[in-house]
């Protein structure tokens, strides 16, 4: 938050021109780090911006130290932190924060999902033509390309669509019934980990989307496949 207040540092690019990452991006995922093999030194971690550890537990962690950094250089207050704890079953706990709004989404799986400690479900949408969902885009000019053709698809479909440009805060939305839905393909581990697991202890569906790259579709369970048909690749 110091940072966030202050001018942009050490801002370097990574896939494209316009992927971004800073200091803060760094400092914060170390900082977890070291935390983490403090307080959990078998178990493994992996990062967006460079942890790699193998795990003797059984465990591992899964960060994304700050997702939305365009949001973040920019002081566009849509980012958040995002941390999970998976084993051989899948995702075990999960936590994204919001520090602009001090809000805490988090989830243990078998246990529900919660906002600050508030017992949070999903809209229970069930139909798609009435739906909020949320999507985001790429870095690569030949994949926003793409992207546009499946929003021109979606977005007569819908009630409307909205691009926060954080996805774990999407996903988060979607468990807190601020989104209908969510789907974006070329997303990383570190982008879904906890935000999954917040969807579907809060009731939802999470489906992955075949063909092409990796991607999620995020809902009501009554919209969740429908939407993942609607997003499918041609």
């Amino acid at each position: 938050m110091a940072r966030y207040e202050g001018p942009a540092r050490g801002v370097e690019t990574k896939s494209s021109g316009t992927d971004m990452v800073s200091e803060a991006d760094r400092e914060a995922e170390t900082a977890i780090a070291e935390m983490l093999r403090s307080e959990r030194p078998g178990d493994g971690l992996i990062g967006e911006e460079g942890a790699d550890e193998s795990s003797d537990s059984g465990r591992r962690w899964v960060v994304d130290p700050l997702d939305g950094t365009t949001n973040y250089l920019y002081r566009f207050p849509a980012w958040a932190v995002s941390v999970a704890v998976e084993d051989e079953n899948g995702g075990l706990a999960g936590v994204v924060y919001d520090p602009v709004a001090d809000e805490l989404f988090s989830a243990a799986r078998g246990e529900g999902a919660r906002l600050n400690g508030r017992p949070i479900e999903v809209s229970g949408a069930d139909r798609l033509d009435t739906s909020l969902i949320g999507t985001g885009f790429g870095y690569e000019p030949a994949v926003r390309a793409h992207q546009a053709e499946i929003v021109s698809r979606v977005l007569p479909r819908v009630r409307d669509i909205r691009r926060a440009g954080a996805a774990a805060l999407d996903l988060c939305f979607v468990a807190a019934g601020r989104l209908d839905g969510y789907y974006e393909r070329g997303i990383h581990r570190w982008d879904y980990a906890a935000g999954a697991l917040i969807v579907r202890e809060a009731g939802g569906e999470v489906v992955e989307l075949e063909g092409g790259r990796f991607g999620l579709a995020a809902a009501s369970p009554a919209i969740a496949r429908e939407l993942a048909d609607l997003v499918r690749e041609p």
